[in-house]
């Protein structure tokens, strides 16, 4: 599966003083990101902050208000970028219990996008079959998707997304569900995507000590960048505060802690009376 015409020293995504407007709001602005072929990239930051929005615009469902997002040198949506690109959403792990779709069926799905699906069947065949092997999955293949577990589930998922044999994974909360040992072996399977089949993931999580523990960079996005680089040197929670713009509300918080520490006072906390407690 590995793409040997692919330079990991390529860009892959540029994206130039790009800002999106959705319901009339500006939701990020003066962005500025080149991605290479190869990276693993966890993007983290809160609620409203605009990974989605900025994920949706690279797949080119917005549409920049200002700037411009090049994937291979082209517009996200032109014919050039088909097949390129795979996107694995949070929603899709919510699959209805009554669907009736094996494993090996779903992950086939993903050959749909592939313009000579036809007239290679066999060629994909084959490469659903390795692709199940990749994942782990070839022992659940005619399971149904909805008796899976949360990591089974997820790898069927990626699984997917890589048959297609796109070069680009977005992936929206990957991890949401799945319990802590299919976590650890799914991020490891990521990871060697990147260094071994040269796939280039984008991955979005509210989960920091995970991303810092698995991506090769990070991407702190609040309406813009406020940090892009490596995981050692991601700041701290105060500092991450300071690049929010968030001011310490008390001061001297540091000193009163020491002098706490330092007491021998027994510390009481007072909860206030319920309505109907005995006074």
């Amino acid at each position: 599966m590995t793409n040997q015409n692919i330079n990991c020293d390529t860009q892959v995504v540029e994206i130039t003083d790009l800002s999106v407007m959705r319901s009339g709001t500006q939701v990020i602005h003066d962005i500025n990101l080149s991605i290479s072929c190869g990276e693993f990239i966890g993007i983290v930051g809160p609620n409203g902050g605009g990974k989605s929005t900025l994920i949706l615009t690279i797949l080119g469902i917005l549409k920049p208000e200002t700037g411009s997002i090049k994937i291979y040198g082209h517009q996200p949506i032109s014919k050039n970028v088909i097949g390129k690109i795979s996107w694995v959403p949070q929603t899709s792990l919510n699959l209805p219990n009554n669907v009736r779709i094996t494993v090996r069926e779903l992950v086939k799905l993903g050959t749909l996008k592939r313009a000579n699906f036809l007239h290679f069947w066999k060629k994909n065949h084959s490469l659903v079959e390795k692709t199940l092997q990749l994942v782990g999955l070839e022992d659940v293949a005619n399971t149904p998707i909805s008796s899976l577990s949360g990591g089974q589930r997820q790898r069927a998922l990626i699984a997917k997304a890589l048959v297609s044999e796109a070069d680009i994974i977005l992936m929206d909360e990957p991890m949401v569900g799945v319990d802590r040992e299919s976590r650890n072996s799914l991020l490891k399977l990521l990871d060697s995507l990147c260094h071994e089949e040269n796939k280039t993931i984008i991955m979005i999580s509210h989960d920091l000590s995970t991303i810092k523990q698995t991506v090769h960079r990070m991407i702190y996005l609040e309406e813009t960048i406020r940090y892009d680089g490596s995981n050692s040197d991601f700041p701290d929670l105060s500092e991450l505060a300071e690049l929010r713009g968030i001011d310490a509300t008390h001061e001297n918080l540091t000193q009163i802690n020491n002098e706490i520490k330092q007491s021998n006072l027994d510390i009481i906390t007072i909860v206030p009376a319920k309505k109907g407690d005995s006074k």
